[in-house]
């Protein structure tokens, strides 16, 4: 059982766009501490919980800022094996037009075997890879993917860290787990991801989490048009402004939970 749950990443760990409550996301790494915050307290433990993933950062960045914080927090005022560190960044380097593969897999392999040294044990994900819509630029960023899946699929057997995979289970290519900006999850999005975190941490979860949702009408027509041209302007374009200054949507924001704390927090 472990008694805490250190998150490092970027925007999916941060749980953008889940529920927004008292000025942060929720997403899937709060909902899976909930949980495991309810299986201690049924053993009389306490559980505590970080939440350092920034969204918008790259693996290096990752890697120089949230990494060092967590390493303080492991083996110190608990044993290591007591604690649960999840490392998901990469995509964002995927989507960059100066990707480089192999600098950036040097950089994630990098912080692996450091958590890996730290004695702690280690969650790791691959990313799905037939997100984007199909065509030349889909089909070159789901072979960027597929590398980068391969890597991670790679070191995590070989330091035996648990891995969550959504590629082989089509279920989670569903659109309806998408948020209105197109890139990241919704609320149902983050709560089927918790229940697959759970899943593999064989904590209690909801067993349906796989069943398909209920087929939604497809918007089109002048509808569709109204919501591709809000979509540009509310989130394409301010994308495309910040690539072209080299800045971030992380610059100048840090994680939710810098130190363990006792979760859930009172109210």
């Amino acid at each position: 059982m472990f008694t805490r749950f250190i998150a490092l990443g970027d925007s999916m760990t941060e749980g953008m766009n889940d529920d927004f409550i008292k000025g942060k996301f929720r997403g899937w790494a709060d909902r899976v501490a909930d949980q495991m915050a309810v299986s201690n307290a049924i053993n009389g433990d306490q559980f505590s919980y970080m939440n350092l993933a920034v969204r918008g950062k790259l693996v290096a960045q990752v890697v120089a800022e949230q990494l060092p914080v967590a390493l303080q927090y492991i083996g110190n005022d608990l044993p290591a094996e007591k604690i649960l560190v999840s490392f998901h960044a990469g995509a964002n380097d995927v989507l960059r037009p100066k990707y480089d593969p192999q600098r950036v897999i040097e950089s994630y392999n990098e912080a692996v075997y450091k958590i890996k040294e730290s004695g702690a044990s280690l969650m790791l994900f691959c990313v799905l890879e037939n997100f984007t819509k199909e065509g030349k630029t889909g089909t070159a960023l789901a072979e960027r993917f597929r590398f980068f899946n391969s890597n991670v699929k790679k070191i995590s057997q070989e330091v035996g860290a648990i891995l969550l995979d959504p590629n082989p289970e089509p279920f989670w290519n569903n659109k309806g787990f998408m948020s209105w900006d197109r890139l990241h999850m919704n609320s149902e999005g983050h709560y089927r991801a918790a229940q697959g975190v759970l899943a593999k941490l064989n904590l209690p979860h909801d067993e349906a989490f796989r069943e398909p949702l209920l087929k939604v009408n497809q918007v089109r027509g002048v509808k569709k048009w109204i919501e591709n041209f809000n979509w540009f302007f509310a989130f394409a374009l301010p994308w495309i402004w910040r690539r072209i200054r080299g800045r971030s949507s992380g610059d100048g924001r840090s994680g939710k939970y810098l130190t363990p704390v006792r979760w859930p927090i009172s109210s």
